[in-house]
């Protein structure tokens, strides 16, 4: 399925090579229609990434950034919504979530998240509840939910 509406993914400073490959993977899945890999994240000329994505890095465009923040400016000067994936005080369910498009999801690193710098060219910070012990979801599984929820409102 084609979807008419543009839908970016953004990840930023996420340090496992097999979490960004499986990331490109979703993305493939999911009709992204472009992925930014920003930070120190490592590309899919890494083999580990490419490993884990399964030749996803072949047919999803993507291009690397070393700061998010030039990225996130350019993507809205073009009338993108930026949404973050992330747990913090101001977070609303994903489940709420209302995208407005073209948008741009942003991940961010495993441990630290998204810092209230690059959290400052959001328009929209959201979050998947957690029902168990552990306080979040890998970020790959976190970001497959999240573009599943979003392609339900994409049509």
């Amino acid at each position: 399925m084609e979807f008419k509406q543009q839908l970016a993914l953004v990840i930023h400073c996420v340090r496992s090579a097999y979490n960004v490959g499986s990331i490109m993977r979703t993305a493939d899945a999911m009709g992204v229609s472009e992925v930014f890999i920003c930070g120190y994240s490592p590309t899919p000329n890494s083999k580990k990434v490419a490993k884990t994505s399964l030749g996803a890095e072949k047919v999803v465009p993507w291009k690397k950034y070393n700061h998010t923040w030039e990225l996130l400016r350019n993507l809205k000067s073009k009338g993108y919504r930026i949404a973050a994936l992330e747990i913090n005080e101001k977070s609303s369910l994903l489940a709420r979530y209302k995208p407005k498009f073209p948008l741009a999801l942003m991940v961010g690193n495993e441990k630290k998240g998204l810092s209230k710098i690059i959290l400052k060219y959001t328009d929209n910070v959201i979050k998947i509840p957690m029902h168990g012990k552990k306080e979040s979801l890998n970020v790959a599984v976190a970001t497959g939910i999240a573009l599943y929820k979003i392609n339900e409102r994409r049509r």
